[in-house]
């Protein structure tokens, strides 16, 4: 019955869980949320990680999901005071959905464990790929998997609605996953899958994919977006570091329309030094946001 009560108002709460303090409004009153990467972030120390997204006025932190059950205390403990908050968490599962030997079993396993401590730090969700290019043995690209994966969704998104929290379905580009490779397939997918609990984000470096970053999110809507990664788009670097190639305004269009209350994390490969190209890409983020 507690799971059942949980459910009921999970789509409320986890909007709020995955957002800044900060109210969204449609339009150019919606603000820009960004969020930090664990991995990104300059500093020998967790503290000094969040002092550094601090100083920047970032409200958010992701970090990855192996190992996050040992580490909920630490992190519940480090984010008391600041004015930041957990945005997703990033795979970190062994095995995957549509293995057809016992790498799904210890995919339910450890997807679930990530899961629960997921909603222990007031994880908006846990970020997941049906399938990578490469691993096997995989079920066949079949209107018989895809009814198979959002079946296995909608399971795993009424149990993250149990635990507060949402699974979150990460379309990549043709070079890393033969599956799921625009946003609107994930959103599909996610609404094929009947549950709350189950939705999907757009990433700016896999969106080469798409015809319309504007268009991308939009396709999944208020509904299903619930998280957004961006990196720089010639080389995943960090957003600047690959001059003009660099805009991502007519995504950021979309968000502002939506009112998009989430989170933009860097998820980001860096090639200058990490503090300066870190500090100029929220300034240009910032600056784009303005004129999208």
């Amino acid at each position: 019955m507690a799971g059942a009560a949980t459910a009921t108002l999970a789509p409320t709460t986890l909007l709020a869980s995955c957002a800044p303090k900060q109210e969204a409004k449609k339009g150019t009153d919606t603000p820009l949320n960004l969020c930090f990467q664990e991995g990104v972030t300059p500093g020998d120390t967790l503290q000094e990680k969040l002092d550094f997204i601090e100083s920047l006025g970032v409200t958010g932190f992701e970090v990855g999901g192996r190992g996050l059950a040992g580490r909920v205390d630490e992190i519940t403990n480090a984010l008391k005071g600041r004015n930041i908050r957990m945005g997703a968490i990033c795979a970190g599962f062994d095995g995957f959905i549509l293995a057809e030997d016992e790498q799904k079993d210890r995919f339910d396993t450890t997807m679930r464990e990530i899961i629960e401590a997921a909603g222990k730090v007031n994880s908006c969700g846990v970020i997941m790929v049906p399938a990578f290019n490469g691993q096997t043995p995989c079920r066949p690209h079949t209107m018989d998997t895809r009814n198979y994966l959002c079946e296995e969704l909608h399971k795993l998104g009424e149990f993250a609605l149990e635990n507060n929290t949402t699974v979150i379905l990460e379309p990549l580009n043709r070079g890393e996953c033969f599956y799921m490779r625009l946003v609107a397939d994930a959103a599909a997918i996610a609404r094929d899958a009947d549950s709350k609990g189950v939705k999907c984000m757009g990433d700016f470096w896999h969106m080469k994919e798409e015809t319309s970053d504007y268009a991308a999110f939009m396709a999944a809507g208020t509904e299903y977006l619930q998280h957004v990664h961006i990196a720089s788009r010639g080389r995943r670097l960090v957003p600047g570091e690959d001059g003009e190639k660099d805009d991502y305004r007519d995504g950021f269009r979309a968000l502002k329309e939506l009112g998009y209350p989430g989170f933009v994390s860097f998820e980001c490969g860096c090639e200058g030094d990490r503090k300066t190209v870190l500090t100029n890409a929220v300034q240009l983020l910032r600056q784009q946001w303005e004129e999208a």
